[in-house]
């Protein structure tokens, strides 16, 4: 019976990608689901994706808004409502600009404001906003979630929730952040409480063998053959 039930666990399982995985078989057959998570899904949550090449900064305009206002607007409908306020040919060979979006969030009833920012008040901008990044060469809109003194924690609408050692950050970045200012501003958004980067790095920097005294209190004994 354990096994019949351990084989349709593995085959649950099978057809599940993410969000739920069968977790265990109970007496009469119930199954009992555990909601996850895609390592694509956490990399992209609460975030809006850019879909076409020159939409970063619709895109990262789309999640503050959506996150941090609750206003429901998609990728698209910012491109559409940026192009009706700039040059079309412009934005084809350049993409959109800071001034774009400026027009555009003052078309809904909102204010956006620009403001140069030294390296050392970033870790006091209390508010999810935009910035311009240079990487390698590549100009592209993210949203910069918070900064602390040896981290930036950036929202990437291609790359997904990223961070940067705050010097590198600061190499990339043109020293600007664009802000949204409005009514409905929730102070709790989860755009100020980025996920915990992937990485098993600090588990393996910090493994140690368990010590013989540690295993005798595992009800193990000192081996005296190895």
């Amino acid at each position: 019976m354990r096994i019949f039930a351990l084989a349709f666990l593995v085959f649950l399982a099978g057809l599940s990608e993410a969000g739920q995985m069968p977790l265990s078989v109970l007496p009469g057959g119930a199954v009992v689901f555990k909601p996850i998570q895609s390592m694509r899904e956490r990399k992209f949550a609460d975030l809006v994706q850019q879909k076409t090449d020159f939409s970063c900064g619709a895109a990262s305009l789309a999640t503050i808004l959506r996150q941090a206002y609750w206003l429901d607007v998609t990728e698209a409908q910012i491109i559409e409502g940026m192009l009706a306020h700039s040059d079309q040919n412009l934005v084809r060979v350049q993409g959109f600009s800071m001034l774009d979006m400026k027009r555009y969030v003052e078309s809904i009833g909102m204010r956006a404001r620009g403001y140069r920012v030294s390296p050392e008040g970033l870790p006091s901008v209390s508010i999810p906003v935009i910035v311009l990044m240079d990487i390698r060469g590549y100009k592209h809109f993210v949203v910069m979630q918070k900064a602390e003194k040896d981290w930036v924690y950036i929202g990437d609408p291609v790359l997904g929730h990223k961070r940067f050692k705050f010097d590198e950050f600061v190499k990339g970045w043109n020293g600007i952040i664009f802000a949204v200012i409005g009514q409905g501003y929730d102070k709790t958004n989860v755009l100020r409480e980025p996920p915990i980067p992937l990485t098993a790095k600090n588990r393996i920097n910090t493994f140690s063998p368990v010590q013989d005294a540690e295993l005798m209190d595992f009800g193990f004994i000192q081996s005296d053959f190895f």
